[in-house]
């Protein structure tokens, strides 16, 4: 049976108080609305339909370049009508024979595994519904059930007496249903309620009087059905996320010291005993191999990490290559194109950028190295700057095997520094250094016995 996921998305998020369409806020490096369509896209739909109305030029801009496996398609809700009236606007790209699944795009955390229950229990006669027992169900709309204990209608916060508010079942909104009965009952929907809406939740009572069989289902967690409506609850959302990226790491074998100051916002994999410090944040794709040591307040974004390796503390690497058993850091700082080699060592307040950095080559410390390459065993000296732009344009730098930088070394590229290769302390290198010599620039030292150093008055 064709499957449409319809993600409704066109509130205005008053509450957030920003410019921002609360659907692009984000959790985890991720809008809110793009965990809801990864989500949708892990059940392989024919179709997302997505209903926007604030700040949807925003959102559709974003939302083109996301790569989905379905066709996603925008539906525009002008007036705010409740519920019903946002998925109503959607029955022209839904057919009679597909199951039709409801999400909400500020509702991130719902997981793969509960939906594909809810849609693998829909046939012509069967309706799925999501529900959740919770003991602060205000806001929320109420589950109730006959004297056979079968659900019979959803009646919401503002609608429901005294007595129906006592119960502890609440809807969560999300549904799969037989897209022929959608089409059958929303435009039969009445607004005479105490909000004057439409409301989708009406369509339970339908279902019931057209005998269908309301089949419920629950979350595993509370946190998949929650919902964001202000920052605070985004930051309650954004800990419960990440709470769970941490556990499954610890249960994978991965040592975290403090699971409760790690962040996860794209993937990861780790290898076997791998320890990691407090504070560390993992953007994009990383990779990281088996005994890796990663000190505190490290950012690593798409990053691949060899066995071995030491990320010591206050380092940021991204879009970089690092071997086995190099050593990184503390403050190092690995821009887009590097690659370290195995055994290669980078150490304190050292920039690499778009360069390769040899096998057992070392720059210990407070030197900027872009745009070079760099042979096996070369050692760069404290200070020492790659020359690489010159206004305009980047060259590159190349220093051949067993090369030898002394500090403060500045090499103008573009430039070769010789296999065996020394260069002088303090030197400006702007012409090629040749094999095995030394190549240095100095001036002449001068001492002036008659100067004496000023004096305030």
């Amino acid at each position: 049976m064709e499957l449409v996921v319809v993600i409704l998305a066109a509130g205005k998020g008053s509450r957030m108080h920003s410019d921002l369409p609360k659907v692009l806020h984000q959790l985890a490096g991720k809008p809110l609305l793009a965990h809801v369509m990864d989500a949708a896209r892990s059940l392989n739909p024919q179709k997302i339909v997505t209903v926007y109305g604030h700040g949807g030029d925003q959102v559709q801009a974003y939302f083109n370049q996301y790569k989905t496996n379905a066709p996603l398609q925008w539906v525009l809700q002008e007036q705010q009508l409740g519920t019903g009236h946002a998925v109503a606007q959607t029955l022209p790209h839904i057919s009679a024979h597909a199951t039709v699944l409801i999400l909400y795009g500020d509702v991130p955390l719902i997981a793969s595994n509960t939906l594909q229950s809810l849609v693998a229990a829909v046939n012509e006669k069967t309706l799925a519904l999501l529900t959740v027992e919770t003991d602060q169900p205000q806001g929320y709309g109420r589950i109730i059930r006959d004297k056979n204990n079968q659900v019979c209608c959803v009646i919401e916060q503002k609608d429901a007496t005294p007595e129906q508010q006592k119960i502890r079942e609440i809807n969560t909104g999300m549904v799969a249903v037989p897209g022929h009965w959608l089409k059958q009952w929303l435009p039969n929907l009445k607004a005479n309620n105490a909000q004057g809406e439409y409301y989708l939740t009406d369509i339970i009572k339908k279902a019931v009087e057209d005998h269908l069989t309301i089949q419920v289902f629950h979350p595993q967690t509370l946190a998949e059905v929650e919902g964001v409506n202000d920052r605070k609850q985004l930051a309650a959302l954004e800990r419960c996320y990440q709470a769970a990226q941490a556990e499954k790491l610890l249960l994978a074998g991965v040592t975290l010291l403090d699971p409760q100051r790690f962040d996860l916002r794209g993937t990861v994999e780790i290898g076997k005993d791998t320890i990691i410090d407090v504070n560390i944040i993992i953007e994009g794709q990383v990779k990281i191999g088996s005994r890796v040591m990663i000190g505190a307040n490290v950012i690593l974004n798409n990053v691949v990490i060899g066995d071995d390796v030491v990320i010591k503390p206050f380092t940021h690497i991204e879009n970089s290559i690092i071997e086995a058993e190099c050593e990184v850091g503390p403050y190092a700082r690995l821009r887009p194109g590097t690659h370290l080699s195995r055994h290669a060592k980078v150490g304190n307040f050292v920039e690499v950028k778009d360069s390769l950095v040899g096998e057992d080559s070392k720059i210990n410390h407070l030197s900027y190295v872009g745009n070079a390459e760099l042979g096996k065993n070369v050692n760069v000296g404290a200070g020492t700057i790659t020359c690489n732009y010159d206004g305009a344009n980047k060259h590159k730098t190349i220093m051949k095997d067993n090369a030898f930088i002394g500090s403060n070394a500045s090499l103008v590229a573009p430039v070769i520094i010789g296999e065996g290769a020394t260069v002088g302390a303090g030197s400006v290198i702007s012409k090629n250094a040749p094999d095995g010599k030394l190549t240095l620039t100095r001036a002449k030292q001068e001492t002036n016995n008659r100067w004496q150093r000023p004096r305030k008055q």
